[in-house]
């Protein structure tokens, strides 16, 4: 079993507070992602599972074994957490062949010649790189270089991996490829997997649970279609979701209404929230954009128009208020266009505006907003 679990963990660098009281299990065999903005203690968390920092206060245990406690006044040395951990920058020794880097975690642990020549034989093998194990990393590409830095990992079998964003060096499509060989490679070996980004597609894409940071503390552990679809505060949903989510503070008149404004715009939730301010969070894809029909009703125009595929994104104002919305590729709009725009209410997101904590909601009808 390799459970991890982390509890009110601290550090600080200085009067910064890099890690706040930061508490969570991780499952044995899962693949949790640690995500977050730059400077919201992602790395250093990572860092401190591995043994590279040590923090102020809290405790971390991997399986059975107790790694760090500031009670017990026990730190662990990195060589001796049975971990695997593959860095940003690969890490190769410039001076070693892919062979003898991939060899290298391997002879630490004294294993025996035969024993690692045909392990290192098998996973050089599984990366593609058994034609390539006599070149050096300054012949090797970025991708080959992170699939060296892979091996070596692989190669000692260790029950733990913890990966420190090893794709932000590759290009768009080589990180999209890497992505599925990660999964893959990190099934097969059933390791026990954290893996920090601030890119959210590899979040979303490749994790069993993300945990969203931000200075220093966690925002939400959810899987990734429940990170998306309940973000449980602003911060969560603006971070979450490409293109961003439409947060529109709106008002009523008493806490006891199901109908918000802002001016521009008009919208019935169908429940009856509790606040008479508060922000909702509609996706663009939850955004209905039909031509207009009808001169009866207040109209919104379309500011922009971004093809992208098999998706058009389009920008659509109305006084001060300008909403994102998602639509199908085929669907024809121009700039200055006057467009209806109805809500589907089912999926949004009603938070407390003062908090920005999400507020419970029912099931409710589609309602039109103009």
């Amino acid at each position: 079993m390799s459970k991890i679990y982390v509890r009110n963990l601290t550090k600080r660098y200085g009067d910064t507070m890099a890690l706040n009281n930061v508490s969570l299990e991780i499952e044995s065999g899962e693949f949790l992602v640690l995500l977050g903005p730059s400077g919201c203690g992602k790395t250093t968390l990572l860092r401190c599972l591995a043994g590279l920092e040590t923090p102020d206060e809290g405790e971390i245990i991997m399986g059975d074994k107790v790694v760090f406690s500031t009670a017990a006044s026990i730190m662990v040395a990195p060589g001796k957490r049975n971990l695997g951990m593959v860095f940003q920058s690969y890490a190769l020794w410039p001076h070693m062949t892919v062979r003898d880097n991939v060899k290298f975690g391997l002879d630490v642990l004294k294993t025996s010649k035969s024993v690692a020549n045909e392990r290192v034989d098998n996973v050089l093998s599984d990366v593609g790189l058994s034609h390539l194990d006599e070149r050096y990393p300054s012949e090797l590409s970025g991708g080959q270089q992170q699939r060296v830095a892979l091996a070596r990992l692989l190669a000692t079998q260790p029950p733990i991996f913890l990966m420190d964003e090893p794709l932000s060096n590759l290009d768009a499509r080589l990180r999209m490829d890497m992505r599925v060989e990660l999964k893959r490679f990190q099934s097969d070996a059933k390791a026990t997997t954290v893996y920090v980004t601030h890119d959210q597609t590899e979040a979303m894409t490749m994790s069993t649970r993300v945990v969203v940071m931000k200075e220093g503390e966690i925002q939400q552990i959810s899987p990734p279609d429940q990170l998306y679809r309940q973000p449980e505060n602003t911060f969560v949903a603006d971070f979450v979701g490409m293109p961003r989510i439409n947060l529109i503070e709106l008002s009523a008149e008493d806490n006891r209404s199901s109908c918000f404004s802002n001016g521009d715009i008009q919208v019935d939730v169908g429940w009856i929230p509790g606040y008479s301010e508060v922000t909702i969070g509609a996706r663009p894809e939850d955004i209905t954009v039909t031509e207009q029909t009808s001169t009866t009703r207040e109209d919104y125009k379309i500011t922009a128009v971004l093809p992208n595929g098999p998706e058009t994104i389009i920008q659509i104002t109305r006084g001060q208020t300008t909403l994102i919305a998602r639509v199908a590729h085929d669907s024809v709009f121009v700039n200055g266009q006057k467009v209806c725009v109805n809500f589907n209410v089912n999926a949004l997101n009603i938070y407390a505006t003062k908090t920005g904590s999400l507020v419970s909601r029912k099931t409710v009808n589609v309602s039109e907003a103009c």
